[in-house]
């Protein structure tokens, strides 16, 4: 089941890149070809990468080929915040109460 949606998500036009070169690659392991060999068919240059990929394959399933938050402070909007601040953004603009006006 797995390599089968591995399959499908490497050959999508829609998935995010990084997720379709990550499915390459643990294709390409699961071929048996080495780390290195498999990065570079999948476009990447590490088979560090590639070898910490597959660990985390091993530990989590599918849901390694997904991007974790990588650094900086946690996101913090509450949702809340994060509805106010959405509604500001879609708002058309005042030109007199936004001084945008000339």
């Amino acid at each position: 089941m797995e390599q089968s949606q591995l399959q499908h998500l490497s050959r999508s036009q829609a998935a995010p890149a990084t997720q379709v070169a990550r499915a390459k690659a643990l294709l390409a392991v699961a071929q048996k070809h080495s780390y290195t060999r498999a990065a570079r068919l999948a476009g990447r240059v590490s088979g560090d990468a590639v070898a910490s990929l597959v660990a985390r394959f091993n530990r989590e399933g599918i849901a390694a080929v997904v991007s974790r938050h990588r650094g900086g402070p946690p996101v913090q909007y509450t949702t809340q915040a994060r509805e106010m601040i959405l509604a500001q953004a879609r708002r058309p603009p005042d030109r007199e109460c936004d001084g945008t006006a000339t």
